[in-house]
């Protein structure tokens, strides 16, 4: 006997309870499939990412309106929908607009009985056990009993109205009208995909990470920007400048310090003694930007002057040390011509322009001063030892991936790096070489390493996590460089081309998209390709190669919302099928609230399932049936 066939004998040990437990697995196996829902890109964007959260992209509203319609009018419904994305904040609303306490309390019971028809139609795809886990502690009883049982039937009727109009004459609807909401919310989406980029740009990423972290099912694939975090923590100074940098960029300093704790003092002084004001350099105030006092933008400058040329210095070093990397266009402060005041990219020289070049050694120019040192250093100990952010990226280690195979679909963030033929490119490592899904694997490997030995240094493994940043290998860019300092300091266009792999380009045809899929061991017929990384502009399709590839990446990000036209992409995987929801930009909770404004959400069929899926169509169903074929071999072993 194996020690697996211990264990399950030990949790069940006499043929009945093995016959009783066959009997579950069976019924499981035919219940329907539960719904995935998919999101990526989310860049800081907390509350659009909420909304989208509690609304289930728009499956709470169309369920309301399959259900309802007839029976409310659509104010009502829309209502009724904002009560269960935001049960507190609707409640507080829906009490100051009622006249009396006759019509408050008719409101109560009309509610309460609404919430429960539709928590019946969000529970249908579970079995019991699962719906108790999701409801509220305090209510099981209440909740299963008006849950399981007909109003309709005459002898439960007056027991099923009494149990109503005890939890209004208690003073109990608010908290359970908020304990249903969030069941439903919860059984409405059974697993969240998250495909990378919680991080940077928007201002509140630790608030989705605190949200993520009380979420009952979920997976994430890393993205570029996440990764750099990571680097940060694990030791690399080069990923925590990046990320400072991007901070100062997008007016997000206050993500450091007020939400993670970190002091900035010594930087900011350091930055305003020897930085002025440059034009290049100007915080993109996205919101707000009337609030922003003067003092604080020329701060904000300052410090987006300083973090930048102590990046590239330390790019520099790293480009001397890590050749292996092949680097071949970072770095560029060596190749200044200081008296003329230009550059030379690929031969061509380029007149510089924004220069805040006054900490630059023209004979050492990736030597960083005394006092960047001591910055970097001080920063640096603040980074590895923040206690809240260190909570928040082991969680991202934990439940993060590289990539994910779920049901049959293929998740990550960016790109498989491929020559423009479609064969996999190789990276070379140590006389080694790694392409296709070896590639992703190794990498997940170095960065789990370099985050669980935290080293603050020179680290091979945490420059690493910085060449997934901007590597031209690395599966998480998927361009040939970073054009970073052109950006900034040459006006023409040419050194800022960044060219993407090939990667992106193939992934509009069909053959390519089955290459992905048997190259991760997947079903090249069923399966799916499911991207983020790189936003979809308006004139290009999110769906791709004949339904095999599909790309949510349509501006969560406020600064992408402009050349995207939209307020995001996500995805639904439910029983029937993939459907790819399109979002308009999210306003506000409080507009939600008191002017009934949702997402408009709408809807389009990726592809129909001509038989309606089962749980036994899922990787949780496979497992489900290892599981009998135990217990059956168990059972026989009772027999004989």
């Amino acid at each position: 006997m194996s020690y697996v066939e211990k264990l399950v004998r030990e949790k069940f040990p006499t043929k009945q309870a093995i016959i009783t437990e066959i009997t579950n697995l069976e019924a499981i196996l035919n219940l329907p499939k539960a719904t995935e829902h998919y999101v990526s890109d989310l860049h800081g964007e907390f509350n659009a990412f909420d909304h989208t959260l509690r609304n289930g992209s728009g499956n709470i509203k169309q369920k309301i309106e399959e259900n309802f319609a007839g029976r409310l009018t659509p104010k009502n419904i829309q209502d009724f929908a904002t009560l269960i994305y935001y049960p507190e904040d609707e409640l507080v609303f829906q009490k100051s607009e009622m006249p009396d306490q006759e019509t408050l309390e008719q409101w109560y019971l009309n509610t309460i009985s609404n919430l429960i028809e539709l928590l019946k139609i969000t529970a249908t795809k579970y079995t019991r056990s699962k719906v108790r886990k999701a409801l509220n502690p305090d209510f099981v009883y209440i909740t299963e009993e008006l849950l399981y049982n007909d109003q309709q039937e005459h002898d439960k009727r007056n027991y099923y109205n009494k149990i109503l109009r005890n939890l209004v004459e208690l003073k109990q609807s608010d908290y359970f009208i908020t304990a249903t909401c969030y069941t439903i919310q919860r059984l409405v989406v059974d697993h969240l995909h998250v495909i990378g980029d919680i991080y940077d740009r928007g201002p509140a990423p630790d608030k989705i990470m605190e949200t993520l972290m009380k979420y009952h099912s979920l997976d994430i694939q890393w993205g570029n920007h996440d990764v750099l975090w990571l680097g940060a923590v694990a030791g690399s100074a080069l990923c925590m400048m990046n990320l400072l940098r991007i901070c100062a960029r997008y007016n997000n300093l206050a993500i450091i310090e007020e939400a993670y704790g970190i002091n900035l003092r010594h930087l900011s002084m350091f930055a305003e003694k020897n930085y002025g004001d440059n034009a290049a350099f100007r915080p993109k105030t996205l919101e707000n930007a009337d609030f922003v006092m003067p003092d604080e933008k020329l701060q904000i400058t300052q410090i987006h002057q300083a973090v930048a040329i102590i990046q590239f210095k330390l790019e520099g070093q790293l480009k001397k040390r890590r050749p292996e990397f092949n680097l071949y266009d970072l770095a560029l402060l060596d190749q200044i011509d200081w008296n003329k005041n230009e550059i030379e990219i690929d031969g061509v020289n380029y007149k510089l322009e924004n220069g805040c070049f006054g900490t630059v050694k023209h004979d050492a120019p990736f030597e960083l001063t005394q006092e960047e040192a001591e910055v970097v250093q001080s920063l640096l100990n603040s980074f590895m030892n923040a206690t809240k952010l260190r909570k928040h990226l082991d969680f991202l280690v934990s439940k993060g991936s590289m990539y994910k195979v779920y049901n049959g679909n293929l998740l990550f963030h960016g790109c498989i790096p491929v020559a423009e033929d479609g064969t996999f490119q190789a990276f070379e490592y140590e006389g080694k070489s790694y392409s296709g899904r070896k590639l992703l694997d190794f990498c997940e490997q170095k960065l789990r390493k370099a985050y669980r030995k935290p080293h603050k240094g020179e680290s091979v493994d945490a420059d690493m996590i910085w060449y997934l940043w901007q590597g031209s290998l690395s599966p998480l860019f998927g361009k040939h460089c970073m054009t970073t300092f052109a950006r900034y300091f040459i006006s023409e266009d040419e050194p800022k081309v960044e060219h993407k792999n090939a990667y992106f380009e193939l992934r509009k045809e069909e053959w390519f998209c089955e290459q992905l899929l048997k190259e991760f061991g997947l079903n090249q017929e069923t399966g799916h390709v499911i991207n983020g990384h790189t936003p979809v502009k308006k004139e290009q399709e999110p769906i791709l190669a004949n339904k095999k590839m599909i790309v949510i990446d349509g501006g969560y990000s406020k600064a992408y919302q402009p050349i995207t036209g939209i307020g995001g992409y996500t995805l639904l995987y439910n029983s029937y099928g993939l459907q790819l929801v399109t979002h308009h930009p999210f306003t506000s909770k409080n507009d939600a609230v008191k002017n009934g404004r949702d997402i408009i959400s709408t809807r389009k069929i990726v592809n129909q399932e001509l038989e309606r899926q089962t749980v036994a169509d899922t990787d949780i169903g496979r497992e489900i049936k290892k599981s009998l074929e135990m217990l059956r071999e168990i059972l026989r072993s009772y027999d004989n």
